[in-house]
């Protein structure tokens, strides 16, 4: 278990985490979006690539002050080592790549998570640049989520209607 940790210090572990996280997103889009067996997840994933690429630099950039680099705590661990697991196997059967697409859609949820709680800090510190960059980054991971969501709702209507094999 982690140590405690308050102001600054709080911050710089909020940053590290949703780095490390940001960064297990852009691997595991960049890898779904090759290997995905349903064309609409595959580009629903796609789609959130160069996006979430771009939200990692800002991150990493926000980061920095507060001596952030991405470091991987407990949660990010798990998480990442999650999607890596289900990642490694999605290319052996469609129910495979519908685990991996859940657990990214997963993180991409506790990414809009941080982003709510950075708005908060921001806005208590009166931090306007951090604010503005949070808020743009809730809205990207919410309107991802949603993206991903719906195709992976799609995908198990496909695999829920595949004919059994013998």
């Amino acid at each position: 278990m982690g140590e405690p940790k308050v102001g600054d210090e709080f911050i710089k572990h909020e940053f590290d985490e949703a780095i490390a996280i940001q960064g297990g997103i852009v691997q595991a889009e960049t890898e779904l979006a090759k290997a995905h067996p349903f064309p609409a997840g595959r580009e629903a994933v796609g789609s959130l690539l160069k996006e979430d690429q771009t939200f990692l630099k800002q991150l990493q950039t926000l980061g920095k002050p507060y001596g952030a680099t991405g470091e991987v705590e407990d949660v990010a661990g798990s998480m990442l080592e999650l999607m890596t697991t289900t990642l490694q196997s999605a290319g052996e059967a469609e129910s495979e790549a519908y685990e991996a697409h859940a657990v990214l859609l997963s993180m991409k949820r506790k990414q809009q998570d941080s982003g709510a709680a950075m708005i908060k800090i921001a806005r208590a510190r009166k931090d306007v640049q951090l604010r503005d960059a949070a808020t743009e980054f809730e809205r990207g991971q919410r309107e991802g989520a949603k993206a991903l969501a719906d195709s992976l709702a799609a995908f198990a209507v496909q695999i829920a209607q595949a004919p059994q094999q013998a």
